[in-house]
């Protein structure tokens, strides 16, 4: 059975891999850290956002999501 993909726990572990700030990600996606909170809690999201982070962070999470589909 393939793995459940839940995008936001994607999204947090590479910030924590990364060694990030909730507060460096909100102040790059120009939102309160409390949005921060509600993206990790996202087990999908919107595909130009999925691209904005990606972009932030310089990690493709299209090709870990495409992992996962395998």
């Amino acid at each position: 059975m393939k793995e459940e993909i839940h995008i936001g726990k994607l999204i947090q572990e590479e910030m924590a891999k990364e060694g990030r700030k909730n507060n460096w990600l909100a102040q790059k996606l120009s939102c309160n850290r409390s949005n921060i909170y509600k993206i990790y809690g996202k087990s999908n999201m919107d595909v130009e956002q999925l691209l904005h982070i990606s972009r932030i962070l310089k990690h493709n999470f299209f090709d870990d999501i495409s992992m996962l589909l395998r």
